[in-house]
């Protein structure tokens, strides 16, 4: 029988062994994800820091109150003026993120060329032509009934009352009112989505796949919301992240087939507007 070419050629080729990366390119792809944890985190404490500041400032310059007077020194404010400052402190710390996040882009594309800016953040056109946003005119109607569904089971198996019991502080007047739910369907939605469909999710997108990506974004959104209660509402504190899961997937998502972030900003005020309506309902009607 004749030799078989194929198998001697097998036999010859060199074998090259399998390509590790090295320790510098693992470091750098370390620092990289713990940039992705890092900036949003900075941003965000910045943000609320610089914006409980600035409202106590000038809310005790108003009432004229030494802002720098000791605790035990400063007169007790009425409920109403507690309550409004915590409505300004929320708005104003979505105005403060923005800015900071258009800052943090604006440093990233220094020197890039006209565009570059609005591109990183998802406010351009892609280049390449990108997925229709006909589903998200399709999912629009669905959502709020995929949502309200997820936080209903989530909150009935973790045994917490989450979405129950919500109304409004009666201390609020009526323009508070109106600019904290200006700050839930508005501000939010647009400030956070720039921060991490934005900046975040260019951040990520630079070395991660497209998987990986929304994935990473989810699971910092999800975080970012972890509340801060304790005693009996630990509970609603840890499990709020989880409720917020399918929405963060789904933004990251929309992000990647369409390439710009209106999309995300359109949804997740929807989402914020129909969770509002569920929650406040009972108290209304």
């Amino acid at each position: 029988m004749p030799p078989d070419p194929m198998g001697a050629t097998a036999h010859t080729l060199p074998r090259f062994p399998p390509i590790r990366p090295s320790p510098a390119a693992a470091l750098v792809w370390f620092g990289r994800m713990l940039g992705l944890v890092l900036v949003p985190l900075v941003v965000l404490v910045a943000a609320t820091g610089l914006a409980i500041a600035l409202v106590r400032l000038v809310g005790d310059w108003r009432l004229g109150i030494d802002p720098f007077a000791p605790t035990d020194l400063r007169p007790r404010l009425p409920l109403a003026e507690i309550a409004g400052r915590g409505v300004l402190i929320d708005v104003l710390r979505q105005v403060l993120m923005a800015l900071f996040v258009v800052a943090l882009a604006a440093w990233a594309c220094r020197g890039a060329e006209r565009g570059a800016l609005r591109r990183r953040l998802g406010l351009a056109r892609p280049a390449l032509d990108r997925a229709s946003t006909l589903r998200l005119w399709l999912l629009l109607p669905l959502w709020p009934l995929i949502h309200i569904a997820w936080v209903t089971a989530t909150a009935a198996a973790l045994n917490v009352n989450f979405g129950q019991g919500v109304r409004i502080s009666p201390f609020l007047a009526p323009v508070m009112v109106a600019l904290w739910f200006a700050f839930v369907v508005v501000l939010a939605p647009v400030a956070e989505e720039l921060l991490l469909r934005g900046e975040i999710y260019a951040r990520a997108s630079a070395f991660l796949g497209p998987a990986a990506t929304i994935v990473a974004t989810a699971l910092i959104f999800c975080l970012a919301h972890v509340g801060l209660e304790t005693g009996p509402k630990s509970a609603n504190a840890l499990a709020r992240p989880l409720t917020l899961l399918p929405l963060a997937l789904t933004l990251g998502w929309l992000r990647w087939r369409t390439g710009r972030l209106w999309p995300c900003m359109l949804l997740h005020a929807w989402s914020n507007l129909a969770l509002l309506v569920y929650q406040l309902g009972p108290a209304i009607w």
